[in-house]
């Protein structure tokens, strides 16, 4: 069992430094390759009915976690023992699988592709760059709602597309990771509040706000943790986590909101529609271009930290199980 854990460490830490090294490719990669799937089955079961919405959910997800678990089961091979080649190809199915669900360093590339943009005055191109972000609205966005979305969209998705896939990881090994990125992307995909999704997409939001609730209090933890402002950081977290209409994104874009000394929220064009957010942080500043930046290193410290945690708490599970269990049947 505790080589099953140092394993599933090795094979994580390799995971993260292939994000760092490669990041995403621009074509084949497993996760667009998934939602092209998902795609095609939402073709053939809409409805406009949430029974449907979870089906669509149950193949997708359920299937992708299903057939993670068997290449892992097929992997690994037979317990008890377990070959050095198959060890190593285990840690290398990690090391590939974390590397595919993790998004940090893609997301600050494109981060950083729109503060650039903006730095040199060129509004047009950061209208260009921003949809690869997040779904506002580029066009009705001047300079600094731009900045905000961007900052925004950074600290939402240092939750979803780097610490909750890390948490799931822990928990659940490779079937965990791969859950936990369908889950995403499924909500991303039929998730939002539009006439097609409201009840189709109901079940992957749902679900979707189940599975990020871990993450996403790891997440504003860490940010505490790495803010150059911890007092503001959770100040902020404390206040405002609980106004943001998500119950995950709330306490993420506080927590970051604070960290920086910045404010977030208000008024955003999204899917066709306005919203009017409650401002977090509102004693904060408005967002300048150049806080983007310091959006970018700060999610990066907080993943540094997230894949720390995780590691550190399968390692612990692994060592302190086989204890509990001698100590159990010791008593009997």
């Amino acid at each position: 069992m505790r080589a099953e854990h140092a394993t599933y460490a090795c094979g994580a830490a390799l995971g993260f430094l292939g994000d760092l090294l490669a990041a995403d490719p621009r074509r084949g990669h497993p996760v667009a390759a998934f939602g092209r799937g998902a795609a095609a089955v939402e073709a053939r079961l809409w409805r406009d009915h949430r029974g449907r919405g979870a089906l669509h959910t149950l193949l997708c997800a359920g299937g992708a976690t299903a057939g993670a678990a068997l290449l892992t089961r097929a992997v690994r091979g037979p317990a008890p023992a377990a070959s050095p080649a198959r060890t190593a190809a285990t840690a290398a199915l990690t090391a590939a699988t974390v590397w595919s669900v993790l998004g940090g360093t893609s997301l600050g590339r494109e981060a950083r592709a729109v503060g650039e943009a903006l730095a040199a005055g060129d509004l047009d191109r950061a209208r260009r760059r921003l949809p690869h972000l997040c779904g506002r609205d580029p066009q009705a966005l001047d300079g600094p709602q731009m900045a905000r979305a961007v900052v925004e969209s950074v600290a939402e998705n240092t939750s979803d597309a780097v610490v909750g896939a890390l948490v799931w990881g822990a928990v659940g090994g490779v079937p965990g990771l791969v859950g936990f990125r369908a889950v995403n992307t499924l909500d991303a995909m039929v998730g939002h509040r539009s006439p097609r999704y409201r009840r189709f997409g109901w079940a992957s939001a749902r679900l979707d706000d189940v599975a990020g609730w871990p993450g996403s209090r790891l997440t504003a933890a860490l940010t505490v943790l790495a803010a150059p402002d911890r007092r503001g950081a959770v100040r902020a977290w404390r206040r405002d986590g609980g106004a943001h209409p998500s119950p995950n994104a709330g306490p993420v874009e506080a927590s970051f909101a604070g960290a920086l000394g910045v404010r977030l929220g208000g008024t955003l064009a999204y899917g066709g529609r306005v919203e009017h957010r409650p401002r977090l942080n509102g004693a904060g500043r408005p967002v300048a271009t150049e806080d983007i930046a310091r959006a970018v290193r700060l999610s990066h410290r907080v993943g540094v930290l997230a894949l720390t945690t995780t590691v550190a708490g399968r390692l612990l599970a692994g060592a302190v199980r086989p204890a509990l269990a001698r100590r159990k049947g010791g008593a009997r």
